[in-house]
């Protein structure tokens, strides 16, 4: 009797492996402000790094009482996936060593690509967009400009969705075949204006047409039968959830980008 044919495993996605995969912890990332933790996580022969963010481990911010920051991170991926743009890594929301937790698909940055500078000029030059004069020494300031980059500008529109009071230059990851990815997005989806961003670039400019038909779409999925709405109800209340719906339907009605508001700091410091 011959032995029955083997069928092999089933190929998972990323999400699957994230979510289901065993979660073994490597490291920990000792420059960060809540724990953050390097894994590894495999499932039937197949392996992925990854970082682990348990709950337990969040410090408490008083101006985010609700939620949790791992849970507004799946939120903003879950947000990123729905632009199209895949501007955030595979994320998702599980139990680890430690509990309850955001866990996230590890990027590996590629050196070499040059998205932010200081200047010593008063106008930046073709291919970057001012941010603004900062102090690099006692008595000298620098123009601080970014890239004049579609997947930066595609990011400064997530960014105004999800309300991010936090995007630093080092939260930005080049990757392999010309990706950027966004990460570290605790602070999030709040209902009152905290937008702080480096990305400020293009503030009052157009919206590109490639950026107000996403939103369109968003506005259709973010109403209140759909999957959008459906998938962060879990992630954020019932008030967020509104304002990224206001957020939305305000970036439309203007066709711009936002402007600072001059009611929160504008920009992150320390910048990187």
């Amino acid at each position: 009797m011959s032995a029955p044919e083997r069928i092999p495993p089933r190929s998972v996605t990323t999400a699957e492996l994230l979510a289901t995969g065993e979660l073994t912890v490597r490291g920990q990332i000792r420059d960060a402000s809540n724990a953050v933790l390097h894994c590894s996580v495999s499932h039937d022969g197949q392996e992925a790094l990854c970082v682990y963010k348990p709950v337990r481990g969040e410090r408490p911010l008083w101006d985010f009482p609700d939620g949790t920051l791992a849970q507004r991170e799946v939120a903003a991926y879950e947000v990123s996936e729905a632009t199209g743009w895949g501007l955030v890594p595979p994320t998702v929301l599980r139990d680890g060593p430690y509990g309850e937790g955001m866990c996230q698909l590890w990027i590996e940055g590629v050196p070499g690509s040059e998205l932010l500078a200081l200047v010593d000029a008063e106008e930046p030059e073709p291919g970057w967009k001012a941010i603004g004069f900062a102090e690099v020494d006692e008595g000298r300031t620098a123009l601080l400009v970014h890239a004049d980059d579609e997947r930066l500008r595609r990011l400064a529109v997530l960014d105004a969705v999800i309300n991010n009071a936090d995007r630093k230059g080092g939260h930005l990851l080049p990757a392999d075949g010309g990706r950027l990815y966004g990460i570290d997005h605790g602070v999030t989806f709040n209902t009152e204006n905290k937008l702080r961003t480096l990305l400020w670039g293009w503030a009052g400019e157009p919206l590109t047409g490639e950026a107000v038909d996403v939103l369109k779409s968003l506005k259709e999925t973010l109403g209140p039968s759909g999957a959008l709405a459906r998938r962060l109800a879990v992630l954020i209340t019932a008030a967020e959830l509104d304002a990224t719906r206001a957020r939305v339907g305000a970036l439309l009605d203007s066709g711009k980008h936002p402007e600072p508001s001059g009611e929160w700091p504008a920009i992150p410091w320390p910048p990187v």
